[in-house]
Formats: structure tokens, sequence, C-alpha cells
């Protein structure tokens, strides 16, 4: 029986940031890891949704993991995100990124039906990574059926975690560590929204982009049997979590206009503006930065 994988806390989604000529500005993307560091997170995933993986150049996403894997030292795990335009680009890249030393890796595929994606998921793994966490996102309901998860769970071995990403995910939560007998470690990706249930249902891990130092507080609290702290600061950040959380989008603009506001990005640009940003949107932003910086300035210094 495998050993449950030991990743407990938050991961964070690192944002792509982008100098106003449009090209990656690699020293703030440092900062940003040295601040999530400090504020005590538990892992980094990259590139993914979050980082506007798909405006990437494959040169672009292996330096962007080099330079977090320089980084962070072996502090903390470091998974690379595969998602790729085809299984192959997804395989090549997945190689590319052992050669720079990456350990743990997230694959995330499309679901046409059960035995496309075994097929798939093997092809993966034959390129023989050390960790994979599988990313369960809502392909139909709730998600990658049971029974096909456990399958791939229990033959191959590098197979240690799963992000759920599913709506709702607090039953999907429950069931997964049922069937696997605890030894599954199980992460949220949209889960921060519901973390105090998730927490009670025994998930490991979070995977938010920004606000390191809250969410590392809340889940630390809550860890160390704190409820009521926990819960009063969580509850501090639900309009912000309304506010960002309402589309992915909103979101990427939501923390790079923190980190910009924090002086860690040089600008809050997107390289590909998919969805408008108004004034509106900036507005209200701006009002629940001013809180965000507040907050961390508190915990900052209660420490």
């Amino acid at each position: 029986m495998k050993k449950l994988y030991p990743l407990h806390g938050i991961v964070t989604v690192l944002n792509t940031p982008f100098a106003e000529n449009g090209e990656i500005d690699f020293n703030a993307l440092q900062k940003n890891v040295e601040e999530a560091l400090l504020a005590g997170i538990s892992g980094f995933l990259v590139p993914a949704m979050a980082s506007e993986v798909h405006t990437l150049t494959l040169r672009e996403k292996l330096k962007m993991i080099e330079v977090v894997l320089e980084r962070v030292n072996q502090k903390v795990p470091v998974f690379a995100g595969t998602a790729a335009p085809s299984l192959k680009d997804s395989a090549d890249f997945l190689r590319a990124c052992k050669k720079i030393g990456v350990r743990e890796f997230l694959i995330q595929l499309p679901f046409q039906n059960e035995n496309q994606f075994k097929q798939d998921f093997y092809k993966l793994a034959e390129q023989d990574p050390e960790v994979i966490m599988l990313q369960d996102w809502d392909a139909g309901n709730q998600g990658l059926p049971d029974h096909l998860i456990m399958e791939l769970f229990n033959t191959v071995p590098a197979f240690r975690c799963l992000k759920v990403e599913t709506v709702p995910a607090g039953l999907k939560y429950s069931r997964m560590l049922e069937l696997s007998n605890g030894t599954m470690n199980i992460s949220g990706g949209w889960a921060v929204a519901n973390m105090p249930e998730a927490i009670k249902r025994g998930v490991h891990a979070f995977m938010p982009t920004g606000m390191h130092w809250i969410y590392s507080r809340i889940f630390r609290d809550f860890q160390q049997g704190d409820d009521k702290n926990a819960l009063e600061l969580f509850h501090q950040i639900l309009p912000i979590l309304a506010f960002s959380n309402q589309h992915l989008d909103i979101s990427i603009h939501f923390f790079k206009r923190l980190l910009w506001r924090q002086g860690i990005y040089p600008t809050p640009n997107l390289r590909k503006n998919t969805l408008p940003f108004d004034h509106i949107h900036q507005e209200i932003a701006d009002q629940l930065i001013n809180q965000i910086i507040l907050i961390e300035k508190t915990i900052k210094n209660s420490l």
C-alpha cells in the first residue's frame, strides 16, 4: 500500500509577471517566490492556468520553472504543470522538465472517454516522473469517475496526489479519501472558498494564487486547533473570494493587481486580455487589495 505523500498546507500557483514590453520579468517571479516562502507556503505549481500557460512559449515555461527551482532550493516541492496543446507536447515538456531537475508534475488531460483517458495517462506515466498529481476537472457532474481514478492510482506508483477541481467538491474529497484508505494526497484548487469544509473533510493541501500570508495563517490555525481565529480570518476574506472567484480571468487580473500593488510585480498586465477588467473592476479590486495589505501587515506584526 502506498504511503501518504507529505504535502500539507498552501501550494501557491504562480502568476506570470510581465514587464511593459510583454516579456516575463524573472526577477519579479523570484520576489514572489521569496515572499511566499517567508509566509510559510508548502509548495509551488508553475506553469498553470493562473500563469496564463497557453500564452507562454516552451522556452519561457522551462525558464520559469528553472528560476523557481533555483530559488526554492529543494525547500518545498515544485510541481510543473504539463498542460499542452497535444499529448506529444505534454510528454516532450515532461521530459524537458526532468532534465532541469523537476520531480513533481501536475498532469491535466482532456477527457473524451475512459479508454482514451487511461491510454493518455499511461503514456505520460511512461516518461517516469517521480511524483504525479492528477488534475480532476469537472469532466461531467462530479469530474472523473471514482473507479477510473482508483484504477490509475492503484496501477501507477508515481500517482500520489489528486487535485480536485469539481463543483461541488466536498463529497468527492471524502469519497477519494475513503476509497484510497487515506493514502491519496488530496488538494483543492478553487477550494479556498470552502476551506473550513475542506479541512473538516481531511483535504491535505490547497492551491490558490496570492495572499500567501493569509492563506498560510488560516491553514496553520486550523491545524493547530485554533478554529476561532482561523474562522475569523477566513470570514474577513470572504468578500475577496466572492469577487476574485467569479471567473478565472477575473482571478488572474485581481491577483496580478495585488502583486503589483505590493511592489512585487512591475505591472498588473496580462499577456492576452481575454476578459476585460474595466474601471469598475479596478475600483472594487483596489478596495479589497487595501484590505489584504492591512490584514497581511497585522499578521506579519504578530510574528
